[in-house]
């Protein structure tokens, strides 16, 4: 008689099944598709984020601006190298209209300047680099270009004097001494006016940072000169126009 051999039961686990191949693909790109829904939903949280919680709408009568400056200067007619200044301006605005306003800005800068080697000669000798500052206040009108809910834009237009202190770092020579040997200006007031637009990126209806290149005149000398200028602060609007 033909024998059956006995069926051996292996202990331990069986092999998995092989996974289909269209059923994989299904897999793959389901997790493709839930990887991307993760990134479009983080960035429409971080747009949501950086939009202003408030509609932006421009219409408050009052604005006042704060920041610190940079500008480029001369401190003496015939001194053949400019150099550079920083320090701080206020700035606020009456919206009249949707589009114009009338500004008041006060602004100060200092920096230390080159002058004419002839102040070494002296007893005692001018300091090569002496410090130099201008107080200007000035008027004028400001125009609403444009904006949305994220950057506004303005350009503005002003108007006044600078009060130049030339002599701060005096060694106690005569004051016709130290200029003629300086070759700066003497200490005096002069016209200044203003020419360029700003750039407010809205935190909030009220809040922005603002950024603010201009071109500036002053005639300290004996003709018009122009300088670049530019400064960045915080903005706040307030009241209802």
């Amino acid at each position: 008689m033909h024998k059956t051999r006995p069926r051996r039961i292996h202990a331990g686990l069986s092999r998995p099944a092989a996974i289909p191949g269209h059923t994989a693909r299904l897999i793959r790109w389901t997790g493709i598709a839930l990887s991307l829904a993760a990134l479009m939903t983080a960035a429409t949280h971080a747009q949501d984020t950086f939009r202003p919680p408030q509609p932006v709408t421009y219409t408050q009568k009052y604005e006042v601006y704060g920041g610190i400056n940079f500008m480029n200067g001369q401190a003496g007619q015939n001194l053949p190298k400019r150099f550079d200044m920083a320090g701080g301006e206020v700035m606020a605005t009456d919206w009249l209209t949707p589009k114009y306003g009338v500004a008041a800005d006060v602004r100060y800068t200092a920096g230390t300047t080159p002058v004419l080697p002839g102040g070494q000669a002296t007893s005692p000798p001018v300091q090569t680099r002496p410090l130099v500052s201008e107080l200007a206040y000035m008027g004028g009108l400001q125009y609403h270009w444009g904006g949305n809910q994220h950057v506004g834009v303005n350009l503005h237009a002003l108007a006044g004097a600078a009060n130049g202190d030339f002599d701060h770092s005096n060694p106690g020579l005569a004051s016709a001494v130290f200029f003629g040997t300086t070759g700066l200006y003497s200490n005096r007031t002069s016209f200044m006016g203003t020419a360029g637009g700003s750039l407010d990126f809205n935190r909030s209806a009220r809040w922005a940072v603002r950024v603010s290149p201009e071109i500036v005149f002053e005639h300290f000398g004996t003709e018009l000169r122009e300088f670049v200028y530019v400064s960045g602060g915080v903005l706040y609007r307030f009241g209802d126009r």
